[in-house]
């Protein structure tokens, strides 16, 4: 045998060391130091070799005693910090240097595209950063394209072939992907709790998460501090004790109501800090001028907001129409923030846009779609000061139908700045000292105009859910002070009038011009949802017509049946549930709630990205400008964008939703015990929702809490009922609750039911008597135990859209 060259991680007196497997031991070889190991390692890592416990022994030559030793030692060296791996299932590598073969998880991108990526599992406290690799575009050999691996995106845990970069442009590695192993397990939020010993305890913001903490070793709490809202990753989970997890990044302090809305953000992934390059686009736009527009600044345009709002997108007026062929007709105009003057196709302000898809209204903060300086001040029609705008002009008829209409692009200066009180109350006969100048030359005749249109609306006879929102008012601190439901005006039913008549204008225009555009559509309700209905309504005595189109009418007629009367809470929230979502679609299928044929958003660019691209397309279509929608726009294309701004509109109204939950739950945190009316809002297999009257807060009663009998859940009837007392909670039953437990965090409630419920006949094999057989629903999300209930027939129930 031919001797070997002697490497640099073998020490004198160790004789050679055999590098084949068959080559025997040298005798009486003592076992190599920590150091010789260390450079072992290095060597075969820069070679792009792994090395683990097998490889070191069969190096260094031990024998069967030398590798229950190597075990020993490698465990104590990475317990100490000198190497990361434990050499059988993970690779050896020095700390604080990575494995040539690694999993990590794609993060982001840089600001050239490139993916970047950092290792999945990484200790902050022992080890600093975690080291940024760039991702490679390349494939490995020759592949036909059909073969090709499929590319990774962010969020991807992939398997990457690492070389290092040594600190090149801030990346320390660069890799190759060798395989995707799919989407990352979605990190837990939570609020991090310290404890003395410098660990910590995961309490997680998730409903169905309560009383499931998690454990966060020392080491593995990064810079969180008690109070934080944190990522952090599950390392280890046990059937009899609390998972492991690993602090992946800290979100801000919770340490006030102020903040609650960070969950939400983070909980949703809603991207809220402006790129760079899209704040520097913004703050270098420059004021528009009169060039290309017309000059409208002497047209008396009012805006009609919230006396809360930060800006103002739209704005109206009405007079009567002059001409002679148009008796008892009015122009309305409806003139619009010209956004597209400033975000223009493909700037980095258009891409952030597109990445948002509209802003995110909270309580206590706007993530807006736009940077401030675009939607607080150059789109914002401000009072007496000169704006760019896109204007309808709508020639409406005595009866209220549209004659004509006509888009501009113009400067606007802005009459007044109202709130929808003052509106109304000029209206009402009490102007201020502000709409008294303009009551009976603005505001009057826009009230006019709209009693018009109002008919023409009635004839048209869309859906009329008019359904009360709560809003909640805050302290300075944050936190909630008290909850209202604001009263709904004529002027609020004035401006949405005049909003969906210009959106219909709109579509009408891109329509007859053969343009691509994003539509506004509602789809009618699904066969399933109707048969439920037609069950419900059956059991309160009201026969559902079989036969004949489905119109909005319809149900406007079932709605004024039961008006007044004890079901009408019931059956609005039923019909409520019984609609489709509405949501944008490149190809049009009309509206039904509207009871439109082609509807498209245009009023509000500042703050939705569908209306955006109907302006480009409005200003390409009648040549109003060069910063339209481009020619070069696929149907395919707007497709993608209409489903991604879809789903980002459903993520913001969840996140929205859950965060006005959690505010009225710290507001109701400290009144444990104590009673309140409300009504059923919601019922399934594992119990009931309650919605308080007056702060519309929600909470859960367990049906293992509703008394001593089995509780079956009848879908149809949208109730539990008791198998051998008959006793029954419905939908909209009223209810008196006791507060039993609040967690602020999760926005979770848990009441007691203190009133009786109804009694309903049972018969024999779990049915009704004249009824259908009990069904179940899977549990829902939900804060407490599960109820007392057995499996039934039917499938889920159903929840509120």
């Amino acid at each position: 045998m031919l001797a070997l060259a002697r490497r640099p991680w073998q020490t004198v007196g160790c004789g050679s060391y055999p590098s084949h497997p068959d080559e025997r031991r040298p005798v009486n070889v003592p076992e190599p130091s920590r150091e010789a190991i260390l450079d072992f390692i290095e060597e075969e890592r820069s070679a792009g070799r792994e090395v683990g416990r097998r490889e070191i022994a069969r190096a260094f030559g031990l024998d069967q005693g030398g590798k229950i030793w190597l075990k020993r030692l490698l465990r104590e060296m990475e317990q100490e910090g000198e190497i990361g791996g434990d050499g059988k299932e993970r690779p050896v590598h020095p700390r604080g240097a990575l494995p040539p073969v690694l999993l990590c998880e794609v993060k982001s991108r840089d600001r050239d595209g490139d993916l970047v990526a950092q290792p999945l599992e990484w200790n902050e406290a022992d080890d600093g950063a975690p080291p940024r690799i760039l991702i490679e575009n390349r494939h490995e050999g020759r592949r036909k394209p059909k073969d090709a691996r499929p590319a990774p995106g962010v969020g991807d845990q992939v398997l990457l072939k690492l070389t290092r970069l040594r600190g090149v442009d801030g990346f320390a590695y660069s890799g190759h992907v060798l395989k995707v192993m799919g989407k990352a397990k979605a990190a837990v939020l939570g609020i991090f709790r310290g404890l003395p010993d410098g660990s910590g305890r995961l309490v997680p913001i998730d409903k169905k998460a309560q009383g499931r903490e998690a454990i966060i070793p020392k080491g593995r709490t990064g810079e969180a501090e008690d109070g934080d809202l944190v990522s952090v990753s599950l390392r280890r989970e046990s059937r009899f004790g609390p998972p492991e997890a690993q602090v992946r990044e800290r979100l801000g302090s919770l340490k006030s109501e102020r903040a609650v809305s960070l969950i939400a953000i983070h909980a949703h992934g809603i991207p809220h800090e402006f790129p760079p390059a899209a704040l520097k686009e913004a703050a270098e736009a420059p004021l528009a001028s009169l060039k290309g527009r017309e000059d409208w600044r002497e047209l008396p345009l009012v805006t009609i907001d919230p006396a809360d709002a930060k800006d103002h997108d739209d704005a109206v007026h009405a007079a009567p129409d002059e001409s002679p062929d148009n008796p008892g007709g009015f122009v309305v105009t409806v003139a619009i923030a010209d956004v597209a003057a400033y975000v223009r196709p493909g700037s980095a302000l258009d891409r952030e846009a597109l990445e948002r898809g509209n802003s995110v209204y909270f309580p206590d903060r706007v993530v807006p779609m736009l940077p401030e300086r675009i939607s607080n001040d150059l789109c914002s029609l401000r009072e007496n000061e000169d704006r760019p705008a896109l204007a309808v002009r709508l020639v409406l008829k005595a009866d209220g139908s549209k004659k004509s209409h006509s888009f501009h692009r113009v400067l606007m200066r802005s009459a007044a700045k109202l709130s929808y009180q003052q509106a109304q109350a000029a209206i009402d006969g009490t102007p201020d000292e502000k709409t008294g100048p303009i009551r009976e030359s603005v505001l009057m005749p826009l009230w006019a105009a709209y009693g018009i249109a109002a008919r023409a609306r009635d004839q048209r006879q869309p859906l009329e859910l008019d359904l009360p929102e709560r809003k909640l008012v805050l302290k300075p601190d944050g936190a909630v002070e008290r909850v209202i439901v604001p009263e709904r005006l004529a002027a609020h039913r004035l401006i949405e009038e005049f909003m969906i008549l210009a959106n219909v204008a709109a579509a009408e225009t891109l329509e007859k011009a053969g343009s691509l555009l994003i539509y506004r559509c509602h789809d009618e309700p699904s066969l399933e949802k109707m048969r439920a209905l037609g069950e419900v309504l059956a059991s309160i005595g009201i026969k559902l017509p079989k036969d004949g189109a489905l119109r909005p009418v319809l149900f406007n007629r079932i709605l004024g049946m039961i008006k007044g009367s004890e079901n009408e809470t019931l059956i609005n929230e039923v019909v409520l549930r019984t609609q489709a979502q509405a949501e944008y679609v490149a190809e049009n299928y009309g509206h039904f709630g509207l009871n439109l044929r082609r509807y498209a958003h245009f009023t509000s660019p500042i703050r939705r990205y569908a209306d955006l691209i109907v302006h480009r397309a409005l200003i390409t279509a009648l040549k109003l400008g060069e910063d339209g929608l481009p020619k070069s726009v696929t149907l395919a294309e707007l497709r993608e964008v209409a489903t991604r701004i879809s789903a980002a509109e459903r993520r913001a109204m969840a996140a929205e939703r859950e965060t006005t939950d959690r505010l009225i739950a710290h507001f109701l945190a400290d009144q444990i015990g104590a009673s309140f009316d409300g009504r059923i809002g919601g019922v399934n297999r594992a119990g009931l929702f309650v919605k308080l009257d007056g702060t519309g807060a929600d909470g859960f009663v367990p049906a293992s809490t509703l008394g001593g009998d089995y509780y079956r859940y009848d879908e149809a009837a949208h109730a539990l009922i008791g198998e051998r007392t008959g006793e029954s909670w419905r939908l909209g039953d009223k209810v008196h609750v006791k507060l039993v437990e609040a967690a602020p965090v999760a926005g979770a409630l848990r009441f007691e039911l203190l009133s009786a419920g109804r009694t309903v006949a049972t018969g024999r094999a779990g049915k009704r008597s004249g009824g259908t057989p009990y069904g179940t629903s899977r549990p829902a999300a939900s804060f407490g135990r599960t109820g007392k209930t057995r499996p039934g027939k039917s499938g889920p129930g159903k929840r509120r859209r």
